[in-house]
């Protein structure tokens, strides 16, 4: 599943990280968080791996 969103991309990269044991996971907060508890480090790695040109910086939430 691509990241819809740089911001998103950002919070994978960091559970991604902590997963890994290259952070504290002590140090994450937010979506960061969640998606280190919920997802596995395949998955973080797809949705970290998404690129980047073309993506906005937060997703719009739909009315």
């Amino acid at each position: 599943m691509p990241a819809k969103s740089g911001s998103q991309q950002k919070a994978a990269g960091a559970a991604l990280a902590a997963k890994r044991g290259e952070t504290k996971v002590s140090d994450l907060q937010g979506a960061s968080r969640s998606m280190y508890d919920s997802m596995s480090e395949a998955q973080l790695e797809e949705m970290a791996g998404t690129k980047r040109k073309g993506k906005q910086e937060h997703k719009r939430k739909s009315s």
